[in-house]
């Protein structure tokens, strides 16, 4: 492995580890000529899948640019990196465990949606504003009464950070006089 300092064409391995889920190896090296220290990581080689956009263009599968949109839908929110690249592999490994080579853009905007659908209702409607190209205050309104309609988690399985906020906004709403 090439240095990236230095650009000495050898390296060697201090420590390997595997990812939570073995599809990831993680390789601390060293380089014998400037002495400096980084990190690869290494996925096994899979068939090339493309994503067919709406217009019909055909570009590669880019896990970076998923986690990417997933990245920016989560902005501000209280969703670890490891949550949206564990909900990223979980899609990746779906779209390739159904062995097409093309796969249509919508399938993967749908996936994106039911993972933050799980994991961030207000991530999920910032991510559906941009995915269903919503035009105005009502397409909002709609998705927030599906939401509310049909939600993802039930009342008992809220987070207890959620659930401590929204009984003291109740509390603050209903002070005695």
């Amino acid at each position: 492995m090439r240095c990236p300092f230095c650009q000495h064409n050898d390296s060697r391995v201090i420590d390997s580890r595997t990812s939570g889920d073995d599809s990831v190896v993680r390789r601390r090296r060293e380089c014998p000529e400037c002495s400096r220290r980084f990190t690869t990581y290494e996925r096994p080689g899979e068939v090339r899948v493309f994503v067919i956009k709406k217009d019909g263009r055909r570009e590669p599968f880019d896990r970076d640019k998923l986690i990417l949109g997933m990245t920016k839908a989560c902005e501000k929110r209280d969703i670890s990196r490891d949550l949206i690249e564990q909900s990223a592999t979980a899609i990746e490994r779906q779209v390739r465990d159904e062995l097409a080579d093309e796969v249509p853009a919508s399938e993967i905007g749908a996936l994106v949606m039911e993972r933050l659908r799980e994991l961030d209702e207000v991530a999920y409607v910032r991510f559906a504003s941009v995915y269903k190209e919503f035009r105005d205050a009502d397409s909002f309104l709609k998705e927030i009464q599906s939401l509310v309609r049909n939600p993802s988690k039930p009342e008992g399985n809220r987070d207890r950070q959620s659930a401590a906020a929204s009984d003291s906004q109740k509390s603050s709403h209903h002070k005695e006089p």
